[in-house]
This record gives C-alpha cells, sequence and structure tokens, in this order.
C-alpha cells in the first residue's frame, strides 16, 4: 500500500508574504532552519512567531535539563501516536543517554525503570496531567519538591507545545525522517 500524500505545503521563499519573511528569516536565525512544525505554522506567521518563543524557551531556556524535556517529548508524542516528533525525539534522547528500553517500554503502553529521580518525577507528572482528574497528590508533592513550582510549569506547557507539534506533522501526514 502506497504512503498517504502528505498534506504539508511549503511556501516558496520568494512567495512569501512580508510578515511571513520576517517570521521565516528570525526561524532560522534562532535555530539555524525552518524546523518542521514551523513550515506549518509559517502559514500563520504571529503564530509561528509566538510559538518560536515559547519552544526554544522551553528547550534551551527553562529549568528542566535536556534529558528531562526530551523524555517529555517522547511521551506526549506517544500519546499522540505522533511518529515523526516520536522518532526524532527518541533519538535525541538516546543520544543523550537514556536507555531504549525506557522508549520500548513507553510504546509498549508500561511504566520505563528511570533510575534517575527527577526523570522518574518527570514522567509520573507528565502521565498524571495527561490523564483525567487532577491525579495523585503524591506525585504531584514530589514534583514540587525536586522540580519545583517553575519546572511543573514548564512540563505541562512542554505537553501542550508538543501535543501541538506532534498534532501538526500527524495532520500533515510529514514523512519520518530518514
Amino acid at each position: 500500500m502506497p504512503e498517504p500524500t502528505p498534506r504539508i505545503k511549503d511556501i516558496p521563499e520568494n512567495e512569501l508574504t512580508a510578515e511571513q519573511t520576517k517570521v521565516f528569516k528570525d526561524l532560522v536565525a534562532g535555530r539555524g532552519r525552518l524546523l518542521t512544525p514551523y513550515r506549518i505554522w509559517i502559514h500563520s506567521p504571529k503564530l509561528a512567531a509566538a510559538l518560536e518563543t515559547i519552544g526554544t524557551f522551553l528547550n534551551k531556556k527553562g529549568s528542566l535539563s535536556e534529558r528531562e524535556v526530551e523524555l517529555v517529548v517522547c511521551i506526549v508524542a506517544n500519546h499522540w501516536k505522533g511518529d515523526y516528533v516520536w522518532t526524532v525525539h527518541v533519538r535525541t534522547a538516546v543520544k543523550l543517554g537514556i536507555p531504549q528500553s525506557v522508549f520500548d517500554a513507553i510504546r509498549a503502553g508500561q511504566d520505563p525503570v528511570l533510575e534517575d529521580e527527577r526523570e522518574r518525577c518527570v514522567y509520573d507528572l507528565a502521565k498524571i496531567a495527561m490523564a483525567p482528574g487532577a491525579g495523585s497528590d503524591e506525585v504531584f508533592a514530589r514534583a514540587e519538591r525536586l522540580l519545583g513550582r517553575d519546572g511543573i510549569a514548564e512540563v505541562l506547557a512542554l505537553l501542550g507545545y508538543y501535543s501541538s507539534v506532534a498534532m501538526a506533522v500527524k495532520l500533515h501526514r510529514v514523512p519520518l525522517p530518514a
């Protein structure tokens, strides 16, 4: 069965509006290239600019470690079955030293073995945040102790931001990276 046709619609640089051109240049200056979700969001340049501010903060300037960020991204990518985001971010997380077995467990719907106390906390917090209800008081209190209120806020923002990324690339049928 052939792969479904991608729905992503790139705008040639010479067809960008003035506002899109400014955002495009800012995105390339900040990230070195136009990242895949921004190929979708550039159609709404104000949205693309706002999401870039949030994305750069969450990925580069927040209180969470790079490994913690990647773990959250993989959890939410799995939740949405966003295979593009899953593929890209599992690769990054494994390069950062998180064992592949963690992602095999997540993919299988099992709790992974996470030796690092903060990473375990990030995982548990993400899971209760994505489930119905307010979640366990014990998990929340542990998150407050280990991550602080800023870390809790950042985990929640990562879940929202990468939900948008995962849904966008899934809906637009962006082919998996090689």
